[in-house]
């Protein structure tokens, strides 16, 4: 069973690299064959909470995307659009960079695909009207929205899981992870601007036609946006809360959509037909395989191996520390990152009980290094490839639908980079913070 899970995500991931094979068709395909010969239950596919499909990211996905999909019937898209372009005076580059940082401090408070559900759409009209491709600008879209979503407790779901399991808190990772992060975006910020600022020009007479558009006369249904903005207000409200109400953000987004729908009296089958199910379902089949791996210890295996090297200490996890944050940015960039941190959570706990003889009440002070360096390690490595985030699949989805194809080998030229860059700085970051100032 080990073999064949591990060859049958192989294939996959070959297929969907080469793009021989439609990268939905290959995941669905890919679980087909690991339920078929039993390597995952169908039980343990759709039901088991660590091995199966996270039913709260497809909820998640297609209530946000029906949310999204009436929001932008009143015009708000194409009114943040023209108010973006005019603030960077049409000129792409600056567009590109004012719409990224907008993704990351958004990302921070909402899930990161929620916040390319919004941003997404919004990129789209800025490109089409300034006749510049939307691919780079979408790219960096994704890869800001995994930066920012990094900073805090709600931003990504890897660091959910990290704080459930260590016991942090949303104040824990905005002292500790939130700086690095401000650190982090603003060094890549800089170093995008040497790759894009010379390639990314607009005619004078479209930067003119740019800054003599009215926003205003953008917003075609002003009633349909007062309802959806209240909708979408309160459902950011609930992810905000959940401190308070408990409610599970896929609750809270489904909770919204279904409001909507009768709040708005819109038909919902056109509101399901123009759900991105291709992406839905590429999620489904790819939680199922990655589950197979993890069932038949592929990935723990490579982990250990990773933390057996490293022979941490109880007064010094430095070795660890570093091996964490660099395994899990290569790692997150192969395989989706909620799936390795639900392996990685057991293991670094485990590491605990062998260091100390037990598992103390609160974390040490010299395993938080190991668990600031898996949140930055994972949520940071998902940027290196198309498949390494939920937000990077998503983003791909959509622009391929509006006829913009984001390849494997484009996202991986702009992503890997990224993701090697980013791991660098979150390594000094550690260093500096926990092992030389302190």
């Amino acid at each position: 069973m080990f073999w064949l899970a591990t060859l049958t995500f192989a294939a996959v991931y070959i297929g969907i690299v080469s793009e021989k094979v439609n990268k939905t068709t290959a995941a669905l395909c890919g679980a087909a064959v690991v339920l078929c010969f039993r390597v995952v239950s169908v039980d343990e596919a759709l039901f088991d909470a660590g091995l199966g499909v996270d039913w709260g990211v497809i909820f998640l996905l297609i209530s946000m995307m029906i949310i999204v999909n009436i929001l932008a019937r009143t015009g708000l898209f194409q009114y943040v659009a023209v108010r973006a372009a005019k603030m960077g005076r049409g000129e792409p580059f600056r567009v590109m960079i004012i719409l990224a940082v907008v993704t990351a401090v958004a990302s921070s408070f909402l899930d990161n695909v929620t916040t390319v559900l919004l941003m997404a759409p919004v990129t789209l009209v800025v490109a089409q009207q300034l006749e510049t491709d939307p691919i780079p600008m979408l790219i960096t879209e994704a890869l800001a929205s995994n930066i920012g979503g990094t900073a805090t407790l709600i931003g990504d779901p890897p660091n959910i899981m990290i704080g459930s399991r260590a016991g942090l808190s949303f104040l824990d990772f905005l002292v500790h992870v939130a700086p690095g992060v401000v650190v982090i975006m603003i060094s890549w910020l800089l170093a995008w601007k040497l790759v894009f600022s010379s390639r990314m020009k607009a005619k004078p007479e479209l930067c003119d036609r740019i800054m003599a558009m009215d926003e205003n006369r953008m917003i075609v249904d002003p009633a349909l946006l007062k309802k959806s903005a209240v909708i979408l207000a309160l459902v950011i409200a609930g992810f905000l809360s959940h401190s308070l109400t408990r409610l599970d953000p896929s609750v809270v987004a489904f909770t919204g959509a279904a409001f909507l729908l009768l709040l708005t009296k819109e038909n919902p089958a056109k509101a399901l037909s123009e759900v991105e199910w291709p992406t839905v379902c590429f999620f489904i089949g790819l939680f199922i395989i990655v589950g197979a791996t993890v069932k038949v210890g592929m990935i723990e295996i490579l982990s250990k191996q990773v933390i057996s090297v490293t022979k941490p200490q109880p007064d010094n996890m430095f070795g660890l520390t570093m091996a964490v944050v660099w395994f899990s940015g290569l790692a997150s960039a192969i395989v989706d990152n909620i799936p390795y941190v639900a392996t990685m959570n057991p293991l670094i706990i485990e590491t605990t009980r062998a260091v100390y003889g037990s598992v103390p009440a609160h974390v040490p002070p010299a395993v938080m290094p190991v668990w600031w360096a898996l949140s930055l390690g994972a949520c940071l490595g998902g940027n290196g490839t198309a498949i390494g985030a939920s937000a990077n699949v998503v983003v791909c989805g959509i622009s391929e639908r509006a006829g913009h194809k984001i390849t494997f080998a484009r996202f991986l030229k702009y992503g890997a980079p990224t993701t090697l860059f980013t791991i660098a700085v979150s390594a000094v970051y550690l260093w500096l913070r926990y092992y030389v100032v302190s």
